[in-house]
């Protein structure tokens, strides 16, 4: 069984497809913990009313603070994080907890595929049921997902991820200086790399559906997104030494096919050039910057 962390930040009409769809596809029987950030939209309130397990901040405390307060109360060894604007398709929950039974070990990194509701976007799979709550077909998305196919492939899809509780506890979940949550992935797979983690797989028969950073979107816009996401990647620069793009290429190799374990990085000419540029980056924010971490 699996604990399915959402944290949620005033987006209650997403929240309650989300929850529903995690009730009507799942085959085992999950916990269903929540993070309300704030609530004062209704959300608070619904939680309340239908008894679901839940934690709460009264103000805005963001993916990583909000994941971690959720995380402390779940009763199971399988830890999902997932985005409140999601819907989870049939299966998904069995066909990732089929692929950790086959690893025989603790130390793994697990995301479901996401198939984009946004016609603008282009991600691994793309289907247009619905780019909101309000015009989502989920009939006509039930009936044409198996028809999406992707192999398992290298790196992640970073949510929804499925991690063992106690390698979450071993590295401390999200880290508080990416609040609200913006290159908190990359960085938590950095923190795992560094416990010995090399299996970062997504598993391609798991299946969820996105509307793309609805709450992002919708309560902290565009320049928001753009302007921290800039922020994060100077602060995992400034923490790990590289970029997350460098990260991603070079340690997680994502989006290879996922065809074996990893190992440490190829040591060629393109991974010391690239080096170099993040190396020259590193120390002008190291010392001609504000940031702080």
């Amino acid at each position: 069984m699996i604990s399915i962390i959402i944290p949620t930040f005033n987006n209650l009409d997403y929240l309650k497809l989300a929850i529903e769809s995690i009730k009507k596809n799942s085959k085992l029987p999950n916990e269903i913990i929540l993070h309300i950030n704030e609530g004062t939209d209704g959300t608070l309130d619904f939680v309340k009313k239908n008894n679901y397990k839940f934690s709460y901040s009264e103000v805005n405390d963001g993916i990583c603070v909000g994941c971690n307060k959720a995380a402390s109360i779940s009763k199971y060894n399988l830890i999902l994080y997932a985005h409140d604007d999601m819907y989870f398709c049939p299966n998904w929950d069995l066909n990732l907890v089929n692929e950790y039974k086959s690893l025989n070990t603790k130390k793994f990194y697990l995301s479901s595929i996401m198939i984009n509701g946004d016609p603008k976007l282009n991600g691994h799979l793309n289907l247009n049921a619905g780019d909101t709550v309000k015009n989502f077909d989920e009939d006509y998305l039930l009936e044409n997902y198996q028809n999406l196919h992707h192999n398992d492939f290298q790196g992640s899809t970073w949510a929804p991820h499925l991690i063992h509780k106690d390698l979450w506890n071993e590295v401390g979940g999200f880290s508080a200086e990416f609040s609200p949550g913006m290159g908190s992935d990359p960085d938590l797979n950095m923190k795992l790399w560094k416990s010995g983690v090399r299996i970062f797989k997504c598993v391609g028969k798991s299946k969820v559906y996105h509307f793309g950073s609805v709450t992002i979107h919708k309560n902290q816009k565009n320049i928001f997104k753009k302007n921290h996401g800039s922020l994060a990647n100077k602060i995992f620069l400034l923490k790990w030494g590289y970029s997350i793009k460098f990260f991603k290429k070079h340690y997680l190799r994502s989006h290879y096919l996922h065809n074996e374990i990893l190992s440490e990085p190829k040591k060629n000419i393109s991974y010391y050039i690239e080096l170099t540029k993040d190396k020259i980056s590193f120390y002008y924010y190291k010392f001609f910057s504000s940031i702080k971490i």
